[in-house]
């Protein structure tokens, strides 16, 4: 059976015919008091890099590490707070956060009054990272929802979802299944299994399995959403096409990545029938599918759907955007897998241009910026050697010189870090400002990893005696390996992560080969130490 056929037999057992239909308008992503379930939030993952508030200037958003792609599912970091829970699908201002009853009066009382107060600065500690006084709110309006509304009352629902979001992020997952179900529950008694509004809520449920990676129970409740979602709202629904993402997710992640990749592009083509092909979710969409091709090495399609959101950001945005901008660059670094050198360095020119115009001149991105247009210069450099050595040497001038820049500005970067890390008087870097680090540590080591390259090519090119240029180029090796020891194992001030690591032994490794012997970390340390 084809690929196509499974996936529609998939859908179609999922499928109801759509009994009613809504607008968009009139159906939110968290029809349950208080939304912020569009928004993100500043908190990292996991890896193009999708679990945080969109900043552009974090170094995490478009630092390619440790080769061309790497695929980072943001899973788990939309923090969905409940919307209005009441029978009318869009909120009503006139009323507050008041509960209308059955003969059109509104009960109001002490209680109801205080469950939104709390509520509201609940969320607003939730989202400054106070997560003790957020909980300690959140767990009073459970309280005060019951004893304004009812126990069994939908706003119930809506605060046990909002606490249950903060436990998710806290990691405290034994305590947030539970509310999600208790969430569920009053939605199934008060609207009927279903409603659109259990379909959102079950689709919670399925976010916090898939952001534990239980990956069988994600996609049960998403398959039920999804049932519901396209009996109430109809087959090419936008919320549909929300779910169906989530289960392409699911199959990725479950290394179904054929039948994931067809789900996916259905949910993209969903967005675009519906007038979204281009909004953030749907260019959100179309990158994580060039991630897939990139991954499975069919870079011609990866490059046609990167073109696709280049112009997209050309035309909604202009090149005076750092979307657009990194839009440029990732297609760019395609065009350098390709051995497309001439395009790709066109456009890493134009997008160093707009980054010294839009950022500092020491800002960590134009020193990524640099690496990428130095390992262009190096491909350059491979197909001339032979052909034309003046250019090829020119080449390996360029490369030099990008990369003498990139080092400089990633070790200025770290220096600032640090200190304001001894301003703070903390004994390590926590959350964001740890994760920037270790990005820029990243860029540090793969730009003297990449010098030693250039040194060991000029080598070659000029045919100069071993001793000479290998100095060099062991110096470049050296110094990388001193980078980590300094900021990972002796001061552990910026802590180690798996492209760290990865970077390190790569450097390592060929430092062993070029010292004709081995040596330990502590060993290669003190030979750079008598530099």
């Amino acid at each position: 059976m084809s690929l196509r056929m499974s996936m529609s037999k998939l859908l179609k057992k999922l499928r109801f015919p759509a009994s009613h239909t809504f607008s968009a308008s009139t159906v939110t992503q968290n029809p349950l008091p208080i939304s912020f379930s569009g928004k993100e939030l500043s908190h990292w993952y996991q890896t193009g890099a999708y679990g945080w508030r969109t900043n552009l200037r974090d170094p995490c958003l478009w630092i390619v590490i440790s080769g061309h792609v790497v695929a980072t599912l943001g899973i788990g970091a939309n923090v969905a707070f409940a919307e209005d829970v009441s029978s009318e699908t869009s909120y009503d201002n006139s009323t507050g956060g008041l509960k209308k009853i059955e003969d059109g009066s509104v009960a109001s009382n002490i209680h109801t009054a205080k469950w939104r107060v709390f509520t509201d600065k609940g969320r607003e500690f939730f989202l400054e990272g106070k997560f003790d006084d957020a909980e300690r709110l959140f767990l009073a309006a459970i309280q005060e929802a019951k004893e304004g509304f009812g126990e069994q009352d939908p706003h119930v629902a809506s605060a046990c979802n909002n606490l249950a979001e903060m436990y998710r992020v806290k990691k405290a997952f034994d305590k947030a299944e539970p509310l999600y179900l208790e969430a569920i529950k009053i939605l199934e008694e008060s609207f009927g299994p279903d409603d659109v509004r259990v379909a959102v809520a079950v689709h919670n449920l399925g976010q916090f399995y898939l952001g534990q990676r239980m990956l069988d129970k994600a996609q049960v409740n998403y398959e039920r959403a999804l049932k519901i979602k396209q009996r109430v709202l109809g087959f090419g629904h936008s919320e549909c096409s929300d779910t169906m993402y989530q289960i392409g997710m699911v199959l990725y992640l479950q290394g179904k990545e054929k039948e994931a990749e067809t789900i996916i592009k259905d949910s993209i083509s969903m967005l675009e029938k519906s007038a979204e092909g281009e909004s953030v979710v749907c260019i959100k969409r179309l990158r994580f599918l060039s991630q897939l091709y990139l991954k499975s090495h069919r870079l011609d399609e990866a490059e046609m759907v990167q073109r696709k959101i280049l112009n997209i950001m050309e035309l909604s945005k202009g090149w005076n955007s750092l979307d657009t901008v990194i839009a440029a660059e990732s297609l760019a670094l395609t065009l350098q897998a390709s051995s497309e050198t001439k395009h790709s360095k066109e456009l890493l020119e134009r997008c160093l241009d707009v980054r010294k115009t839009l950022l500092h001149s020491d800002h960590i991105q134009i020193g990524a910026n640099l690496l990428h247009l130095a390992r262009v210069a190096m491909l350059d450099y491979s197909q001339h050697k032979k052909s034309d050595v003046s250019k090829a040497k020119a080449e390996l001038d360029i490369a030099k010189d990008h990369l003498r820049n990139s080092i400089r500005i990633a070790r200025q970067c770290l220096d600032k870090v640090l200190k304001h890390k001894d301003k703070s008087k903390k004994n390590s870097l926590v959350g964001r400002s740890r994760k920037e680090a270790q990005a820029t540590l990243v860029i540090l080591l793969q730009s003297l990893s990449t010098l030693s390259s250039v040194e060991l090519a000029k080598q070659e090119l000029q045919e100069i005696q071993e001793g000479e240029i290998n100095l060099k180029a062991k110096e470049a090796l050296l110094q990388c390996i001193a980078a980590y020891n300094e900021f990972v194992v002796h001061k552990k001030s910026i802590g180690d992560s798996p492209e760290i690591k990865s970077e390190y032994l790569s450097c390592f490794k060929r430092a062993q080969t070029l010292l004709g012997k081995k040596l330990d970390g502590e060993g290669i340390h003190k030979l750079n130490q008598k530099k």
